[in-house]
């Protein structure tokens, strides 16, 4: 990590130009207030996809007032991220990189035009900070950058004036590209509009406040690729695991995991996270932990309920069906849920061949889908 940190502020600083804009006569100064710029977010598009700064003009007022009148000039369009590290950072935004035939200047234009404006707030990943000329804290501009992970030695060295909020996905990627020993990537990937808009208000979180009657009202189809199962919920023992298991649902956690553990005689087991493609920011922050909700259910054939570890306090995404009678799982593992219709199904992928508890052909959850 220190080889990382050092190489991202080399890189951030950038090589001494050869020649340089000219300093302006006087620091940009924006006209806007902070209450005209609060609650901004600028929506960057980009041939590698997509993601959104949250604009931070109590930390940097001058630096989110010019990075907004770029943006709605259409400055930004057609510029590339000329300088990545990856898993560290991205940088973008000069001009001079509109122009291929510039290629040996990238990262020393549109510089020069801003005064420092240090904060305590953290180079955390998804930071958002102005690049500067090499030992130059007065020297911000049309460039910025994004924080990968968290670059700590970045702190008080550089102005941080916004925060990736979605689409960081994106920026991993664009990091990952190949790139020579001066971070230059292979790939030019442009940047084709900078948005400014209102920051949309939080989407209501589904399921967040229905009561337990409520809950019980959905059922889950499983569709897996031997055939589909559907699940009814028993929110009065177990309402939080219920709840969160329809978030998950919903959100599209479980899809394309597979029944990564069968068991006969006993259960089989799906929904870990390691048996499916990563997932997307939105879905990773509804993962959590759940505390147990140990209750009276019998583990009996068909009844669905959360896997965990050693702590009974671990379970989050795996649950599994029991396939038989097991009452040595009574009281350990919280019940929220019972096959209603497709035990021929369960029964298919019990019968599977395994290879210890794996089965020898992949059995996929493709999706699950809420009714009701």
């Amino acid at each position: 990590m220190w080889l990382l940190t050092v190489l991202v502020v080399g890189l951030i600083a950038g090589q001494t130009p050869s020649r340089r804009d000219p300093a302006p006569a006087t620091p940009f100064t924006t006209p806007m207030t902070i209450a005209a710029m609060t609650n901004k977010q600028a929506v960057v598009d980009t041939t590698a996809g997509s993601f959104v700064i949250d604009l931070r003009p109590d930390l940097a007022p001058n630096h989110v007032g010019y990075f907004m009148k770029l943006a709605r000039e259409g400055a930004y369009a057609n510029t590339i991220f000329h300088r990545v590290v990856k898993n560290g950072i991205i940088q973008g935004g000069d001009p001079l990189s509109k122009d291929p035939s510039k290629q040996a200047r990238y990262g020393t234009g549109g510089l020069g035009v801003l005064r420092a404006e240090h904060s305590e707030e953290p180079f955390a990943r998804g930071a958002v900070g102005a690049a500067l000329r090499p030992a130059d804290p007065d020297s911000g501009g049309a460039q910025f950058f994004v924080c990968v992970t968290d670059q700590p030695a970045l702190s008080r060295q550089f102005t941080v004036f916004g925060r990736v909020s979605e689409g960081l996905d994106t920026v991993q990627k664009i990091s990952a590209l190949p790139a020579d020993a001066k971070g230059a990537p292979a790939e030019r990937v442009a940047i084709t509009a900078v948005t400014i808009r209102d920051t949309p208000p939080p989407e209501p979180v589904p399921f967040a406040h229905e009561s337990p009657e409520q809950l019980a009202q959905h059922r889950a189809v499983l569709e897996t690729s031997v055939g589909a199962m559907t699940i009814g919920f028993m929110p009065g023992v177990a309402p939080e695991h219920v709840r969160n298991f329809l978030q998950l649902a919903q959100a599209g956690v479980f899809d394309g995991t597979a029944f990564h553990r069968v068991v006969r005689g006993f259960v089989v087991q799906t929904g870990a996270l390691t048996s499916r493609a990563p997932l997307g920011e939105k879905q990773q922050a509804i993962v959590h932990t759940l505390q147990p909700e140990f209750n009276d259910t019998k583990h009996v054939k068909g009844i669905v309920s959360m896997a965990h570890g050693d702590d009974p306090a671990s379970a989050s995404t795996s649950f599994f069906i029991v396939t038989a009678d097991a009452p040595a799982l009574d009281g350990k593992y919280t019940v929220f849920g019972r096959v209603i219709d497709g035990l021929d199904v369960l029964d298919t992928i019990e019968s599977t061949p395994v290879s210890g508890e794996s089965p020898t052909t992949r059995i996929d959850l493709v999706k699950v889908r809420i009714v009701g």
